[in-house]
């Protein structure tokens, strides 16, 4: 009975406090983000214009898109399309118990896992829909003004305290067009593209079965010594990645692959190893392979002498993204303009969607609104990701991505490096593809420790 009322008095807590998380992070959708008219804008590898004879800003907000010179209003809705066609992943609130906890919600600890989260979901859409798809509902997604989300979080933290106390679930509000279905004339490509668009989701999903679900990772995350309600840094998420792809079971993830940098090193061998390691199915096809890079873009503050190259890193294609963030905060970037980060934000909460069942609502893991961040209050401690498909992609991106090391670095060592040969030929150890009982080697707990001394604090 005891333990009865205890659960309980938990479960009002986890209600209050995702409530309590989702007001104080409102200001995620209801704030402006302003761009330039006269300088581009870059998206994981494309470029935008929004030039105009006149000067100034133009914003995001739905509502002033309306106002924009019809000469450059393609541009704008190309971009915003394109920004919203990314995956976005968030704190949710309700989901089944995490186990081992009586947690049901993420919200204030679980922003580096979400935006590790986004950053894979943009390699598999690489993999399977390419960089050229976009989401053919994404201007239809609903963007509401700052009053509708200020009232829509009022709702929501009365409806989760009368729920707590009568013991009901939180009715779920969808609105008109979460309720459309696919249920649309389309081609057979459009519809492949949609169903691949809803699986990549369903992966995602907070769920134990899901293959990258929260309650996935947060397990691979256990090895490390890591349990629910902790805080993870991006190089430690970088390795839950990696283990979370190497496990999957579903034959659509054989054909990739994760592999994680060490020390700052990437060796070449290593990488066409994995690619070309046998799928399950004995197919000798090479696999794709997503590179997880941590880096650190400085000492206690991020150095501006990284600027150019993470600009750099950001324009190529095949790039999927930064975890990364500022003090306190994990944001996935994707893209920038002039010397400001554009962003995607983890720091809201929404309600349990549940993606087992047909024609779930898509409108909640799509951002409606781009955000930006100065360069300078980047914190340094961060994971930069790429894609490629084939052996020859890896040897062209290495080459490409080496040429930008040696002309944007200052100093006397690039950022990172790539080598020929493999780990063990430097005297390191290599971990195995697959390991049944550790999530990581001797080694990578020791670089790891190094690297959790040294990374944010995130809530």
């Amino acid at each position: 009975m005891e333990a009865t009322g205890t659960d309980e008095v938990e479960k009002i807590k986890s209600k209050f406090m995702s409530a309590w998380n989702n007001m104080k992070y409102s200001w995620v959708l209801k704030t402006k983000t302003y761009f330039s008219r006269n300088s581009p804008v870059f998206l994981l590898g494309k470029c935008y214009h929004f030039k105009s004879d006149e000067s100034g800003e133009l914003s995001t907000e739905g509502s002033n898109f309306d106002k924009i010179n019809t000469e450059i209003s393609g541009n704008v809705e190309e971009f915003r399309k394109d920004f919203i066609s990314r995956i976005w992943l968030t704190y949710r609130e309700e989901f089944p118990q995490i186990k081992g906890s009586a947690l049901t919600t993420d919200c204030g600890w679980g922003c580096t896992l979400r935006t590790g989260q986004m950053l894979l979901a943009q390699g598999l859409m690489l993999h399977f829909l390419g960089r050229a798809w976009v989401w053919p509902d994404a201007l239809d997604i609903e963007n509401s003004d700052s009053e509708s989300w200020t009232a829509h979080t009022v709702k929501k933290l009365t409806a989760s305290l009368e729920a707590s106390l009568t013991a009901e679930r939180e009715p779920r509000i969808l609105s008109n067009h979460q309720e459309r279905t696919l249920r649309r004339n389309c081609g057979d490509s459009e519809m492949r593209n949609e169903v691949y668009h809803r699986k990549i989701i369903s992966w995602f999903g907070d769920s134990p079965l899901a293959a990258f679900g929260l309650h996935q990772l947060i397990e691979y995350g256990k090895k490390s010594g890591k349990i629910a309600g902790d805080w993870y840094g991006p190089a430690v998420v970088a390795h839950i990645l990696r283990k979370a792809v190497e496990e999957a079971r579903d034959p659509e993830l054989q054909g990739v692959t994760v592999y994680v940098a060490q020390d700052c090193t990437v060796y070449s061998s290593d990488v066409i190893d994995r690619q070309c390691s046998f799928m399950d199915s004995g197919e000798a096809d090479t696999k794709a392979v997503i590179i997880l890079v941590p880096v650190r873009l400085g000492g206690e503050r991020t150095n501006m002498d990284y600027l150019e190259f993470v600009k750099g890193i950001l324009s190529l294609e095949y790039c999927v993204g930064i975890i990364g963030g500022k003090p306190k905060q994990s944001y996935y970037f994707a893209g920038f303009q002039d010397d400001s980060l554009i962003y995607m934000d983890p720091h809201y909460c929404q309600s349990f969607v549940d993606v087992s069942i047909k024609d779930f609502p898509l409108e909640s893991f799509h951002c409606p609104s781009p955000k930006k961040m100065s360069f300078k209050k980047m914190d340094p401690s961060c994971t930069i990701g790429f894609y490629c498909r084939t052996v020859q992609d890896f040897e062209k991106a290495s080459e490409e991505i080496t040429k930008m090391l040696k002309s944007s670095s200052k100093e006397k060592y690039p950022l990172f490096t790539f080598v020929k040969g493999h780990s063990r030929d430097y005297d390191f150890a290599s971990s195995p593809l697959h390991e049944e009982k550790y999530l990581f080697s001797e080694d990578e707990k020791k670089r790891l420790k190094r690297f959790s001394t040294e990374e944010f604090v995130l809530l």
